[in-house]
């Protein structure tokens, strides 16, 4: 676990070393880790029993981690309460905390709320140790793969197995180039739920067409006086997070306007999907890169 929103001292709950070591440790009870709760909306009907369902959507998490701190003496059992103290005030930002099974790491972003206030009943609390039930609100209720999902095409002309300059050996193999444009390119996202990707292109670009399984498209046609649109050496990186989209490039233009009418930003649904990217590239070899978090609904 990390507070200040994921910047603060890692604290370990699971990292107890022997008995007389001072630590923090999670208990066995832990709840809310698992499916995330949904708020239903629906109609009802005049003249029909019931409702008619509309839609659905995830709603906060509630979590609750129970933890017990032992310490060699008083003093260390205080300094330990100060470490949570610290790392839980929610004025200071939210706390991340991360779920190990195996190698996967998983993340979960959350809010303090309450379970630190203190009870000195014989059986939450002792001179040398305290028991707390910690919550947790997670406004967003999904668990994030540590590590980013990262898909890469390359457009323009490819290079020759045989160069007429280098020696054979050691043999170099370069990295493969796409060839006619808008062909089904497959996409793997081992979450649970949809991933919101952010795209880079890297120029020379004339034009684009980024579109998904079902049709919406981001896409932007090629400059009237003929120049290219994402030059070369430029970086154009389109995100399309919700509360985060944004359109420029490595030096900070907006190309928002350079957009054609009505982009529709859309995701990456879970998992094995069929999507297109066309790119008109300038002199040279251009790259399209699309990168995602996983997420899921549970922390296994």
């Amino acid at each position: 676990m990390k507070g200040r929103s994921g910047e603060g001292e890692e604290i370990l709950l699971t990292g107890f070393a022997d008995r007389y070591w001072p630590s923090i440790i999670m208990q066995p009870g832990a709840t809310g880790l698992d499916m995330p709760p949904f708020a239903l909306f629906s109609d009802d009907s005049p003249n029909l029993d019931g409702s008619v369902y509309r839609s659905a959507r995830a709603s906060a998490r509630e979590v609750m981690i129970p933890v017990y701190l032992y310490g060699v003496d008083r003093r260390t059992v205080n300094q330990l309460k100060r470490t949570l103290f610290q790392a839980l005030n929610p004025n200071r930002g939210y706390c991340t905390l991360k779920f190990s099974e195996g190698d996967e790491n998983r993340i979960l972003k959350a809010y303090y709320k309450g379970g630190m206030e203190g009870a000195e009943g014989t059986d939450t609390t002792g001179i040398t140790w305290a028991k707390y039930a910690l919550a947790f609100s997670a406004m967003d209720p999904w668990f994030y793969s540590e590590r980013d999902k990262q898909v890469r095409w390359d457009f323009g002309e490819g290079e020759p197995l045989l160069s007429s300059s280098a020696a054979f050996f050691p043999m170099k193999i370069s990295r493969g180039v796409m060839g006619a444009g808008g062909t089904s390119l497959t996409i793997s996202n081992p979450g649970d739920i949809e991933a919101w990707p952010i795209w880079q292109l890297q120029g020379p670009i004339k034009s684009f067409n980024l579109k998904s399984p079902h049709g919406e498209a981001v896409k932007a046609s090629p400059p009237s006086d003929g120049s290219d649109l994402v030059p070369t050496g430029r970086v154009l990186t389109i995100d399309t997070r919700p509360g985060k989209k944004t359109v420029r490039d490595d030096l900070g233009t907006n190309y928002w306007s350079k957009l054609d009418t009505n982009p529709q930003f859309w995701s990456v649904e879970p998992g094995d999907t069929s999507a297109s990217v066309s790119v008109v590239t300038g002199s040279g070899k251009a790259a399209v890169i699309l990168t995602f978090q996983p997420r899921y609904a549970s922390f296994v």
